[in-house]
């Protein structure tokens, strides 16, 4: 049968760069890849078939002896798919997939790493829960972080000082095996040496072959002012140990803010509840209110009702990242008394005949509209 022209399986023209065509092959290699489509028997053969094309065009030798000879020019070079394997032809396929597929199944992308090729440490997290106070104002705060360094014994190498390592006898130094299973090769982690390449014949007696040992170390964080939930501080290279020298990774710590008794924060805002009695609302005053940098006056007006937010500008919090501080947003708050002795009562009992004697709508205007929307309510359900 006779083989469809590349460029039509890839779905690129003919003048089409390497950038366009590799990225050709990666959407139709997702779509098609058996893993991806257990019950479609055809996608096996789609999947060679892409494959197949990429392996020529993403070759610019080989697509050179296509475009002049087409098919003939490249027998024998595209893929190898028919009995030997992946790579029978001449090219490393496993190129293609440390290119493809470690981006599609989270490999890290890019050509495959040397064994033993310098690798950057991981990076770490720690949640550090801070004070309100702590975070408007900024502070400084020791953290005990456990990681893994350097052993000091091997010097990260892994060996008995002293001892040698020796080129691994299951992968001979590649770091990885190959499985062949019908016409898919499946490459992995050589189980030996864990994909080192060497093989140690006396470890490291302090860390166990691993080159890294764990410990806890004590930092200085400095908290700047006005953080908030969410933000993170970096602390460079002060995340776990890398792998045959390479760089460590960093340390990242994830701010939490406690719950405060009085204030709740809203980004560069507060708010806080101010409970006030009766007669101040009734008659104004004057309040002492909190504030994160000591207490304010706080003017209630007459005939103040319960809700009402007051707002005190420029007393919430100055931003990390700049900007003017916010405000803090008092809402007052109608307090009932209670434990009321008999003088008060009595007297309470007055201020209510009182009331009661006068017009009522001119003291509780909300009330008696209340009321009076009831009473319509109930008339209008008369038939």
């Amino acid at each position: 049968m006779s083989k469809r022209d590349y460029y039509e399986v890839l779905g690129v023209d003919k003048g089409a760069d390497q950038k366009e065509i590799k990225k050709a092959y990666r959407r139709l290699a997702q779509k098609y890849h058996p893993d991806r489509n257990p019950e479609d028997d055809t996608s096996a053969e789609k999947f060679r078939e892409v494959s197949e094309a990429y392996e020529i065009l993403g070759d610019s030798e080989k697509r050179g002896a296509y475009d002049q000879f087409g098919h003939a020019g490249v027998d024998g070079q595209g893929g190898g798919f028919g009995g030997g394997g992946f790579g029978a032809g001449g090219g490393d396929f496993s190129d293609i997939f440390g290119d493809v597929f470690g981006d599609i199944f989270g490999g890290g992308g890019g050509r495959r790493r040397g064994p033993n090729a310098p690798a950057r440490g991981s990076d770490l997290r720690y949640n550090l829960e801070l004070d309100l106070e702590q975070a408007v104002a900024g502070t400084s705060v020791d953290i005990r972080v456990p990681r893994h360094i350097n052993c000091d014994r091997c010097d990260g190498d892994g060996a008995e000082p002293g001892s040698t390592k020796e080129t691994c006898p299951t992968c001979q130094g590649m770091g990885q095996v190959r499985m062949q299973q019908g016409f898919f090769a499946v490459q992995q982690t050589c189980p030996t040496c864990h994909g080192g390449g060497e093989h140690i014949k006396v470890p490291c007696h302090k860390c166990n072959g691993d080159g890294r040992v764990r410990e806890t170390r004590t930092l200085s964080v400095k908290i700047p002012a006005g953080v908030d939930v969410g933000d993170r501080i970096r602390l460079n290279a002060e995340g776990e140990a890398g792998i045959n020298g390479g760089p460590p990774g960093d340390l990242y710590v994830q701010v939490a803010i406690k719950p405060h008794p009085i204030f709740v924060r809203d980004g560069r805002h507060l708010q806080c509840e101010v409970p006030i009695n009766f007669v101040d609302a009734a008659l104004g005053g004057e309040l002492e209110v909190p504030t994160l940098n000591g207490r304010v006056k706080l003017k209630i007006p007459a005939e103040t009702q319960t809700g009402k937010l007051f707002r005190m500008r420029g007393k919430g919090v100055k931003p990390v990242r700049g900007g003017a501080p916010g405000d803090l947003l008092c809402k007052v708050v109608l307090e009932t008394p209670v434990n009321l002795n008999d003088e008060q009562k009595d007297l309470l009992g007055q201020l209510q005949e009182s009331f009661n004697s006068s017009n009522s709508h001119s003291h509780s205007p909300k009330q008696t509209g209340f009321f009076d929307s009831v009473k319509k309510f109930f008339e209008d359900m008369k038939p």
